[in-house]
Parts: structure tokens; C-alpha cells; sequence
């Protein structure tokens, strides 16, 4: 067995400057593969980065992070800071998710797979212009048919993992017992669902 060798300077830089342009998570393989450096030092190097920018190594704290998300590594605003990052990209152009869309896409988060009838229960609202939205903007995808109904099925997709900086869907905050189940959806209406900013997602 070769021995474990130092994460170099060149490893660490090369790492960022790849990571600061990536417009989604990378994978370990590829960072391998593109920087054609062993999977295990990669690793390492990602652990050491993440570390530094979290001030875990005698440096100052950084305002971004690196995280794991949706399978692989990218660099994230830190949350203390999204309301300031809001703040400048709203004064522009960006577009935003609705509030609308924001409650609709936490409700098939916690409970996917869900039917558009179920989401609409829970809502008390009607939800069809919504999920449309979501699902051109490829935060939802369908899947399958409700086995006793036959209706169309609604789950989240690894680009809402990586808005939300997660990893796995199981990272979300656990909100999901509070949420309406059968008939008490249907009286509980938009007061049911959660707040979706609340795990970092501020709309596009």
C-alpha cells in the first residue's frame, strides 16, 4: 500500500478555481478525472478547503462555504448571508420563485411522491399554473401514476437539492410531521405549508 501523501498548494488552488466557476455540484470522479489527481486526494483536498473556509484552521471565516450537495461539491453563500445576497440580486433583474411556487415546491419536498390533487389540499388552492412553473423551471419532474387514482405524481430533482444546498432529500429540516395528512388537509389549506426559505432557497 503507497503511503497517504500531503494535499499540495497546487491541488487546493486548482480545486478553486474549478469550483468557483462550476454552476452545479461536482462529483469527486470528475474533479478526479479533470484535474487528474487520485479520487482520495481530491477528497482529502475538498475536506481541507471546507475547513479552511469554515475558519477551521486558524484562518479568517470566509462568507462562502464549500458543501456537499446533490451528489458532489460547490461553494454556497453562507446562510447568514442570504438575506444580503437577496437583497442585491432583487435590486436587478433576477427572477424569483412566487410565494405561491415557494409553498407548492415544499409541499411535494415533504411529501413526493405527491398527486397535484394532494398538493392542491394541502394548498387549499388550485395548484396547475404552479407545478407548470416548477416543472419548466426543472425543480419538479414527474413520476409514475398514484396506484389506486391514476394521477400523476410530483418529486424534487437533484437541481432542487443543489438551490437548497442539500445532499439528500433526508437533509431537509424536519418540518414534514407538522404538515396536514387526509381530510385535515383539506381543512387547514394554505396555513399548512411550510416556508421553503427557510432552507435556503431565495427563487431564481
Amino acid at each position: 500500500m503507497g503511503e497517504e501523501r500531503p494535499v499540495t498548494a497546487e491541488l487546493l488552488a486548482g480545486l478553486e478555481a474549478v469550483l468557483m466557476v462550476a454552476d452545479q455540484p461536482v462529483t469527486v470522479e470528475h474533479l478526479s478525472d479533470g484535474l487528474g489527481v487520485e479520487p482520495q486526494e481530491v477528497s482529502a483536498a475538498l475536506e481541507e478547503l471546507a475547513a479552511d473556509y469554515d475558519g477551521e484552521r486558524g484562518t479568517r471565516r470566509r462568507g462562502f462555504r464549500l458543501a456537499r450537495a446533490a451528489g458532489g461539491w460547490r461553494i454556497y453563500s453562507r446562510p447568514e448571508h442570504h438575506d444580503l445576497v437577496a437583497a442585491f440580486l432583487t435590486a436587478g433583474h433576477s427572477a424569483r420563485l412566487s410565494q405561491a411556487a415557494l409553498e407548492t415546491l415544499a409541499v411535494v419536498a415533504y411529501r413526493q411522491p405527491v398527486t397535484r390533487a394532494r398538493i392542491s389540499a394541502i394548498r387549499g388552492v388550485n395548484v396547475d399554473g404552479v407545478v407548470r412553473t416548477l416543472l419548466l423551471r426543472g425543480l419538479l419532474v414527474e413520476s409514475g401514476t398514484d396506484p389506486t387514482t391514476g394521477a400523476v405524481r410530483f418529486v424534487t430533482t437533484p437541481a432542487f437539492l443543489e438551490a437548497a444546498g442539500l445532499e439528500r432529500i433526508e437533509d431537509l429540516p424536519d418540518i414534514a410531521p407538522f404538515l396536514p395528512e387526509g381530510d385535515e388537509a383539506n381543512r387547514t389549506g394554505e396555513a399548512g405549508a411550510p416556508d421553503v426559505a427557510e432552507f435556503g432557497i431565495m427563487g431564481e
